[in-house]
C-alpha cells in the first residue's frame, strides 16, 4: 500500500509523534489539498484595513481558486469566486478600488452586490440567461480580529464556532486594532507546511537563534485547542537571564530583560516596540536586589506608561489572559502568528501553483498605533530569493533552515518527522487536523 492510498484509505499513517514525509514532498498530497481542504477550511484572505471603502477589493488566490473580497456600498464585506460565468476570465487582480465588477474579455458587469448590470447584447440569449445564472457566486465571510476570513464550503461551521477557544483567549488582545507596521513576500524553495512550521514551535531557538540564549530560558511548551494550536513559556521562565542550557542563572535581569528587548529589536524589528525598550531602559530605575516578579511587573508598568505618552492604546488586558494565550499560535491551516498586547508578527504560507517544493510567503507586522497615526504601507517583494531582501537575522537563520529542509526530507532514509510530544504540539496538531481533512473519511 503506497502513502497515497494509507491517505485516502484513513488508515491513521499520523500520530502525535510521526508525520509521513509524502505530506511536505508528493505531488499527490498537492493534489488532496486541491480537492479536500482548500475548498472546505476557514482562511485568512486580508485584513479589513486594506479594504476600508465602498470599492475596495483584495484578491485572494490558493491553488487554483481566486477569491474577490470587496467593502460593498452599505460598509459590510462580501466575497466572490473570482470567474466571469460568461467565459471563465478572472475579474480582479491584486487589489484597488472599483465601483463594478468588469470583465475585460466582453464587457460584462456586475454591482459589488455581485449582480448583474450589463450583459453585452443580451438580446442574442433570449430568454436562456436569467440573473441568477450569471450572478458572481458567493464565498462565505467571516471577520476576526481585524482579519476578513473566507469559506469556499457554503455548508461550512460558522467562523466562530472553526476558531472555538482560540478565539475566547486572544480576544482581550484586540488585534482588530491593530494596524500594518511593515510587509513582506517571497517565494521560498519549499513546502507551505515546511514554511509556516518553521514558526510553529520555540524549540528551535536553543540551536538556530542561539544568541538569544544569554538573554532567555528557551524551555517551552504546546498544547492543542481543537484545530488550532499555541505554544509558549512556563511561569517559571525567566526572560532577562540566561538559559541554563548554557549558563547558571545568575545576573542583572534588569539588564538582561533590556537587552534581550534590544536584540530583538535589532535583528528583527518584531514582537517587540519602541515602547517596549523605552520600558526596558527605565528597569534600572529599580534597586539591584529586585525579584524577577517585581521587574516583569515593572516593565509591565512601564510599557502601558511609554505606550500613554505616544497615544497608544493598551488593551484592558490582564496578566493572568496574557499567560493563558501563550506567545505563539497556529490558527489552521496557515495562519501563524506571536501575539503582544501591542503588536503581532504574523506568517502566511500557501501553495506556489502545483509544485510542492514551492510556497509564497508572506510576513507582516501590526501595531497599535494613536488614532490618524497609522502608516500607508506596501508589501515589498522579493520574488524567488529571499536573500534580495533585508530580513533581520533572525529571520535569515530561520529562512536558512527552509530551503535545507525541504532538500533533506527527500532522502531515501527519511520516512517521517518526529515532532517534539511536549514542545511541538502545534506542529503535531497542525497535521492531525490537516490529514483529517484530507483522508476519505
Amino acid at each position: 500500500m503506497n502513502e497515497l492510498s494509507k491517505v485516502e484509505g484513513g488508515t491513521g499513517v499520523v500520530s502525535p509523534d510521526r508525520v509521513p514525509v509524502e505530506a511536505y514532498i508528493s505531488p499527490d498530497y498537492v493534489r488532496l489539498e486541491k480537492e479536500r481542504l482548500w475548498p472546505r477550511v476557514w482562511q485568512m484572505a486580508c485584513r479589513e484595513e486594506e479594504i476600508p471603502h465602498a470599492g475596495d477589493f483584495y484578491t485572494y488566490d490558493i491553488a487554483d481558486e481566486s477569491i474577490s473580497v470587496v467593502r460593498k456600498q452599505d460598509g459590510s464585506v462580501a466575497a466572490y469566486f473570482n470567474v466571469c460565468p460568461h467565459r471563465g476570465r478572472r475579474l480582479t487582480a491584486g487589489c484597488g478600488r472599483m465601483g463594478k465588477f468588469h470583465c475585460k474579455y466582453h464587457g460584462w458587469q456586475w454591482n459589488l452586490d455581485g449582480k448583474p448590470t450589463e450583459i453585452v447584447d443580451r438580446h442574442d440569449w433570449g430568454e436562456r440567461l436569467p440573473d441568477e445564472d450569471v450572478t458572481l457566486s458567493p464565498v462565505k465571510v467571516g471577520l476576526w480580529g481585524g482579519w476578513v476570513f473566507v469559506n469556499m464550503d457554503p455548508d461550512s461551521e460558522s467562523l466562530e464556532e472553526f476558531l472555538g477557544e482560540a478565539k475566547t483567549l486572544l480576544d482581550p488582545y484586540e488585534i482588530e486594532k491593530m494596524r500594518y507596521v511593515w510587509r513582506k513576500r517571497i517565494v521560498m524553495p519549499c513546502n507551505w507546511k515546511t514554511a509556516q512550521e518553521a514558526f510553529m514551535e520555540g524549540y528551535h531557538v536553543q540551536t538556530t537563534h542561539r544568541q538569544l540564549l544569554a538573554y532567555q530560558d528557551d524551555y517551552t511548551y504546546s498544547q492543542a485547542h481543537g484545530k488550532h494550536a499555541k505554544f509558549g513559556y512556563a511561569p517559571t521562565a525567566l526572560f532577562g537571564l540566561p538559559s541554563p542550557r548554557i549558563s547558571d542563572q545568575s545576573g542583572d535581569i534588569r539588564n538582561g530583560l533590556y537587552q534581550f528587548n534590544k536584540e530583538i529589536w535589532d535583528t528583527l524589528k518584531a514582537t517587540t516596540t519602541e515602547e517596549m525598550l523605552a520600558a526596558g531602559r527605565r528597569l534600572m530605575e529599580l534597586p539591584e536586589s529586585a525579584t524577577p516578579f517585581e521587574v516583569y511587573g515593572a516593565f509591565a508598568q512601564f510599557h502601558r506608561e511609554e505606550a500613554a505618552k505616544n497615544n497608544r492604546p493598551f488593551p484592558p488586558i490582564t496578566g493572568e489572559q496574557l499567560m493563558a494565550a501563550a506567545t505563539d499560535w497556529n490558527i489552521f491551516p496557515n495562519m501563524v502568528f506571536l501575539q503582544q498586547p501591542t503588536n503581532l508578527l504574523g506568517y502566511r504560507s500557501r501553495p506556489n501553483g502545483d509544485n510542492p517544493d514551492s510556497c509564497i510567503f508572506e510576513v507582516y507586522v501590526l501595531e497599535r498605533f494613536a488614532p490618524g497615526q497609522e502608516p500607508k504601507v506596501e508589501v515589498e517583494d522579493g520574488g524567488d530569493d529571499w536573500r534580495t531582501i533585508d530580513w533581520g537575522l533572525i529571520l535569515e537563520q530561520d529562512f536558512q533552515n527552509m530551503e535545507e529542509v525541504q532538500k533533506g526530507m527527500k532522502s531515501q532514509v527519511f520516512h517521517t518527522a518526529r515532532p517534539n510530544p511536549v514542545q511541538e504540539v502545534e506542529v503535531s496538531n497542525f497535521h492531525r487536523v490537516y490529514h483529517d481533512y484530507v483522508r476519505v473519511n
